[in-house]
């Protein structure tokens, strides 16, 4: 069945690890008539947790996806991970998304993935809406996460709902738009909702709320509103509904919402917001796409793009050029599956479309819409639409997908680099074969899971964003694929930068008889602090050296920085400056100019000296007031450095940065500290130099 554009809502659900994301979703699924019953995450029983791993830990590990209805409109909707370790998830999911909305405990309020994942929406430029769940709790305060939220994600986050009551006496939500209160039935989960005069003790809070809404809306440019607030006028709800919604698709703009999902309360008002407040397909600027032919030179490098590439602009039209983007893939008993977000064209089943990523043709078998692990078979998917491909051969995560007449290619999605690794091996050498075949279908699922064979010790080494991390992925290769495997201790990811700048330069001759071999470069190295990258920046002349070789000799810079020199570690944060060379007249050659490049830059890392750097985590810390001494005591021997401590609270929170080294096993160790009655998140926030008595132990 296809549905109006304009009523297509793409929206994903964010927020920190027991934000309560998940239940938000279920209640959605009840709500809108999806699902019968409510799944309970605590009871194993979600929806859209439906990995095995997922109901066994309790918490969201891979995003799922539903469509479903709500007031005419059809939400595509996607559940993501709070947890760190699977931020490519919520990465993915954002690419193809138009809006979003974040979760927040109504007691801890802004915590540290909350944080990352509101810069993810940022980074993409998401509508978002806030809903501050857990207000039943005790502990929970509306006002204190409301400012927490506005100080710490720097937004202009404004109430549309107030609680009535709060933890135990949480009884409902004023609308603050419509001057009502709403309160939900106990007998029907919630889903009968009642409206209702504000209670008396409610009205100056209620009407103090609208005051601010009011002029909120009047400064972000809502001039009617304006004059009708300064003219002392009533304002009519349907504008400030067109201008709150106007504000939030223009990204100044962020309504708050109010409830507990987990008591059935606020629920649907969410989904209200949804279908008023966030963007159609329509109301989103065109996408930007780049000619596929001409967006590339080949390297083994990153794509660079070239300055004469051509763009257009797409809009959703069904009767456009063709441009799908495959945001992520996964494999299961019916094959490779590709999720998929259309922007113009139409994708049909059966038909061929050329994947522009790995320049090949793909055919499209069966066509689905995803119910978590459920699947609806559908015949097309149009501009807006999101469903999953069967069939696809080449697809990963960020292809293009497009017509060969009119090859497109979409910005894809970009992932942080792994921070810990571990050694595998098969537990009997017969299943060498297929150890190596499991993780290559592992690695190209998930982009930010990686592998490779240690060219010194032989072992095989895979590589993730955390020690949970690789534990589930080794949990899924013997649940899923039958394969068991040793494990050796984690092992940190290690980066190396430079000291100081440097000029260096690098000659490759030989004689043999007949044609001879001859390169010669000259560069320079500088650092770039607080960099992750290593920018290649070629001022090489043709004159000085051939303009065949400019690309061979800027690949072989970076590979002799990935290659880590002699302590194997790649290097980040600094900038290599190609300055020329020399050539000769018969005996230039590529290979010459190849390894006259890495001498080069051998020579200049030789005279910058190299500083090794360790991944510095952001640490959150979750523990009851009783055992906050002990705890502290145990992250001091951790080389943690302290940044707050949240004093109004019990629990309390304790905030700092950490070395990752320093905290392999630490849930074990937390757990004791604490009778169980802590807990902790980590997500990376940079890279510092090692302290020298522990780089020698590293070197050594």
């Amino acid at each position: 069945m296809s549905t109006d554009i304009g009523h297509i809502r793409n929206i994903g659900i964010v927020a920190h690890i027991d934000a309560g994301k998940t239940t938000v979703t279920e209640r959605i699924l009840f709500y809108t008539g999806k699902e019968h019953r409510m799944g309970e995450v605590h009871e194993g029983t979600a929806t859209m947790d439906y990995l095995e791993e997922e109901q066994k830990r309790g918490i969201t590990i891979q995003s799922a996806a539903t469509t479903l209805t709500w007031n005419r409109h059809s939400i595509n909707l996607i559940d993501t991970p709070g947890h760190v370790d699977f931020t490519a998830e919520v990465e993915r999911s954002l690419r193809v998304l138009d809006g979003a909305v974040g979760v927040f405990c109504g007691v801890a309020g802004v915590e540290a993935q909350s944080e990352t994942v509101w810069r993810q929406a940022d980074s993409y430029s998401i509508p978002r809406l806030v809903f501050i769940n857990k207000l039943d709790r005790v502990g929970a305060d509306f006002k204190r996460v409301l400012t927490s939220i506005r100080t710490k994600l720097k937004c202009n986050a404004v109430p549309v709902f107030i609680p009535i009551g709060i933890e135990k006496e949480l009884r409902g939500a004023i609308d603050v738009v419509r001057e009502k209160a709403l309160f939900y039935g106990e007998e029907s989960l919630g889903a009968a909702v009642t409206e209702d005069e504000i209670p008396a003790d409610m009205t100056e809070v209620a009407h103090a709320a609208r005051q601010e809404l009011l002029e909120k809306l009047a400064e972000g440019g809502a001039d009617e509103i304006m004059d009708l607030y300064v003219e002392e006028k009533p304002v009519p709800v349907t504008l400030i509904q067109d201008a709150i919604r106007k504000q939030t698709l223009g990204g100044t703009f962020v309504p708050v919402l109010c409830g507990s999902a987990l008591r059935n309360k606020g629920v649907q008002q969410v989904l209200n917001a949804v279908c008023e407040y966030l963007p159609s397909p329509l109301d989103l600027p065109p996408i930007e796409a780049v000619v596929a032919e001409t967006s590339r030179k080949k390297s083994r490098r990153k794509t660079t793009v070239d300055p004469q590439i051509k763009t257009t602009q797409l809009t959703p039209d069904e009767k456009g050029p063709l441009a799908a983007m495959v945001f992520k893939t996964t494999s299961d008993h019916h094959g490779e599956v590709s999720y998929v977000r259309v922007y113009s064209g139409t994708l049909q089943d059966g038909g061929q479309v050329y994947n522009a990523g790995q320049e090949k043709i793909e055919r499209v078998g069966r066509m689905y819409r995803m119910h978590a692990s459920d699947r609806e078979k559908v015949t097309r998917l149009g501009p807006g639409e999101i469903g999953t491909l069967i069939g696809l051969k080449f697809a990963r995560t960020g292809d293009s997908l497009s017509s060969k007449s009119n090859p497109l290619l979409l910005e894809a999605p970009l992932f942080p680099e792994t921070v810990v690794s571990m050694a595998v091996e098969p537990k009997t050498a017969a299943d060498k074969d297929r150890v190596i075949e499991v993780l290559g279908i592992v690695s190209k699922d998930d982009p930010t899971f990686s592998c490779h064979v240690d060219e010194d010790t032989g072992q095989m080494i895979i590589a993730g964003m955390g020690e949970l991390h690789l534990e589930v992925i080794q949990q899924k290769m013997s649940r899923d694929y039958k394969v068991q495997v040793n494990v050796g201790k984690p092992r940190v990811s290690y980066r190396q930068s430079i000291e100081k700048h440097a000029r260096g330069e690098g000659r490759f001759e030989r004689q043999s008889g007949g044609r001879g071999q001859y390169g010669h470069i000259i560069m320079e190295l500088t650092p770039i602090p607080d960099s992750m990258e290593v920018e290649v920046v070629n001022q090489m002349s043709k004159e000085d050296v051939p303009k065949a070789f400019h690309d061979a000799v800027e690949d072989s810079v970076y590979d002799a920085a990935m290659s880590g020199h002699h302590l194997g570690y790649p290097l980040i944060g600094l900038r290599v400056t190609l300055l020329g060379g020399s050539t000769h007249q018969s005996d230039s050659t590529e290979v010459a100019y190849v390894a006259a490049a890495k001498f080069a830059f051998d020579d200049c890392i030789e005279k910058a000296g190299l500083l090794l750097l360790e991944p510095i985590m952001a640490l959150e810390v979750t523990v009851a007031e009783g055992y906050l001494r002990g705890v502290l005591g145990d992250l001091n021997g951790r080389r943690v450095k302290i940044q707050d401590m949240d004093s109004n609270s019990d629990p309390r929170i304790v905030r700092g940065l950490v070395p990752l080294s320093e905290m392999f096993g630490y849930t074990t160790a937390l757990r004791s500290l604490s009778q169980g009655r802590a807990g902790y998140t980590m997500q990376p926030s940079s890279y510092a130099p090692v302290p020298r008595e522990v780089s020698e132990k590293l070197m050594f």
